[in-house]
């Protein structure tokens, strides 16, 4: 794939393999479904705002790239769409979950992946996420790279190469006069988002403890 995807077109495609692995009842999905599935509030990072024209556009680039197309389900009239990820890209099952979330919600940590593909996969632990990583990072045309760990972070995080190379971080510089002090509300604030974080990764290494007495 020579041409990056756009981010509209990554999201459907994120959004076409999530619904296989967790509502395959539902899938493939109608346009309409799919463009809500792009636009949900949850298990997206940012959230986005498109409309069905934009995933009609997105469905186009993904289908020149042999990585999406339509089909006719025989207890349906309306045309449905699924993705073709796996059979293009010769992927399985616990690859597909990580590109998913990595399309879905933007940079991970290994604990943060665990988390998050648990419905569509189970990792047996970390070891395996990172193993099933470097498969990905290891291809002819890699598909995820790992990023160099950001000012004020514990852990390193993976990101997907579907839409090209990442952008450099780049801190951000809030200027703010020399006498005044961050408000209480936004001190809670990255207090909060540290502690989500550490949550998540100590939910995923007690889960990894728990299994060795199963």
């Amino acid at each position: 794939m020579p041409e990056p995807l756009d981010d509209v077109a990554v999201r459907a495609l994120g959004s076409l393999i999530e619904k296989e692995l967790t509502t395959p009842d539902n899938y493939p999905l109608t346009l309409n479904s799919l463009t809500a599935a792009c636009n949900q509030t949850s298990n997206r990072e940012p959230v986005m705002e498109v409309d069905e024209k934009d995933v009609v556009t997105a469905l186009d680039a993904l289908a020149k790239k042999s990585l999406a197309r339509a089909v006719k389900r025989s207890d349906s009239r309306v045309e449905r769409y699924r993705h073709l990820m796996t059979e293009t890209l010769h992927l399985h099952q616990q690859e597909n979950a990580l590109m998913c979330v990595l399309m879905l919600r933007g940079p991970q940590t290994t604990g943060e992946l665990r988390t998050r593909t648990a419905r569509m996969f189970e990792f047996r632990d970390l070891a395996h996420v990172e193993i099933t990583l470097e498969q990905l990072m290891t291809l002819s045309m890699p598909l995820v790279a790992l990023l160099p760990r950001q000012p004020g972070q514990k852990e390193v995080r993976y990101a997907h190469l579907l839409a090209g190379e990442p952008p450099p971080y780049v801190p951000e510089v809030r200027e703010r006069p020399a006498s005044s002090q961050p408000g209480r509300i936004e001190v809670l604030e990255n207090e909060m988002s540290s502690l989500r974080a550490e949550m998540a990764e100590l939910k995923a290494q007690f889960d990894e403890f728990r299994r060795q007495f199963q």
